[in-house]
C-alpha cells in the first residue's frame, strides 16, 4: 500500500464520521453523492448497533431511543479502531462521564465499565484455574510467599460511590425493567461504594460482589507480590477484613489462573 493510497483511506474513514463541512477538499466531491450518504448512513448504524449490543444494561437502563441518540455522537467522536465489534466501544464508559444528558446518573459510566469488563471476560484467554484441591498440595508455610497470577477472565472494578454493581447485577439478570434511583431505597439498595468481580473459570461468565480488600488484593496480585503481601494490602483498606474468607471467595469464583506449577515462590517467576 502506498502513503497516497493511506492517505486516501484515512481521508474516506474521516469523512465517513465528520460533518461535511470538515471533509476535506479532495473527497467533497465523491460526499455529495446520494451513494456515499448510503454508505455513511449504513455505516453509522452497523457501529450504534455494535455498541448497543456491546453495552446491554446501559441500554435496559435509559432506553432504546436515548441509548441510540447518545451513541451516534460517541461514533462521531470515536470510531472504530479495528475490524472486531466486540471490542468497539472502550471508551464509552468515559465518554458517558462527559456527557451532559447523563449527568443526572452517576451510576451510569461505572455500568458502562461493568459491560465492558464482561466482553474481556468473555473474550479472554483460557486456562485452567486454581482451586482449593490444588492448593491444599502446597506446603501451608510456604503459601504466605508464594504469587498468584489472576486467571486471564478475570475482571475486577471498585466503585466509591454508588452501588454499581447491584444496579449492574439486576439488569444483567434481566430482574427489571429498569432502575429508579429515586425507589432504590424501598427497593433495598443501598446507595454505598460497592465493588465486582468477573471471572469465567469454564464457559460462562459468572460474577459476585467484591469488597474493597478484595479488589486491592486482586491489583496486588497482578502487581505480582507475595499473597503475604497482597493481604497486607488488603487489611490496610478494610482492617476488619476476614482474610481466609476472602481467599476462599477469590478461590470459589475462579479468580486466580493454573494449580500449584503456577504458583512462584518469592523471587521466582511470576
Amino acid at each position: 500500500m502506498n502513503t497516497s493510497h493511506a492517505q486516501f483511506q484515512a481521508a474516506f474513514v474521516d469523512a465517513l464520521f465528520a460533518p461535511r463541512e470538515w471533509v476535506a477538499p479532495r473527497l467533497r466531491q465523491l460526499v455529495e453523492q446520494p451513494a456515499f450518504a448510503v454508505y455513511r448512513n449504513t455505516v453509522m448504524k452497523g457501529c450504534i448497533d455494535a455498541l448497543e449490543a456491546n453495552f446491554p444494561v446501559v441500554v435496559r437502563l435509559v432506553g432504546h431511543e436515548w441509548f441510540r441518540a447518545a451513541a451516534a455522537v460517541h461514533v462521531a467522536a470515536e470510531t472504530p479502531r479495528n475490524g472486531c465489534m466486540l471490542t468497539y466501544g472502550e471508551r464509552f464508559a468515559d465518554f458517558l462521564r462527559d456527557f451532559e444528558p447523563a449527568a443526572g446518573l452517576p451510576y451510569l459510566p461505572g455500568v458502562a465499565q461493568l459491560d465492558a469488563l464482561w466482553r474481556e471476560s468473555h473474550a479472554a484467554q483460557d486456562a485452567p484455574v486454581l482451586d482449593a484441591t490444588g492448593l491444599s498440595l502446597v506446603d501451608p508455610e510456604a503459601i504466605a510467599r508464594l504469587k498468584a497470577q489472576p486467571h486471564p477472565s478475570a475482571r475486577w472494578a471498585w466503585f466509591d460511590a454508588q452501588p454499581v454493581f447491584s444496579i449492574w447485577s439486576r439488569n444483567r439478570h434481566g430482574a427489571n425493567n429498569s432502575f429508579d434511583a429515586d425507589a432504590s431505597e424501598s427497593s433495598g439498595l443501598l446507595w454505598q461504594g460497592e465493588g465486582a468481580l468477573l471471572t469465567r473459570p469454564a464457559d460462562t461468565v459468572c460474577w459476585c460482589a467484591l469488597p474493597k480488600a478484595g479488589c486491592v488484593f486482586l491489583d496486588a496480585c497482578r502487581a505480582g507480590l507475595p499473597l503475604a503481601d497482597a493481604a497486607e494490602r488488603a487489611q490496610a483498606v478494610e482492617p476488619a477484613v476476614d482474610l481466609a474468607a476472602l481467599f476462599a471467595t477469590l478461590l470459589r469464583a475462579g479468580a486466580f489462573a493454573g494449580d500449584t506449577h503456577t504458583f512462584a515462590p518469592t523471587g521466582g517467576a511470576s
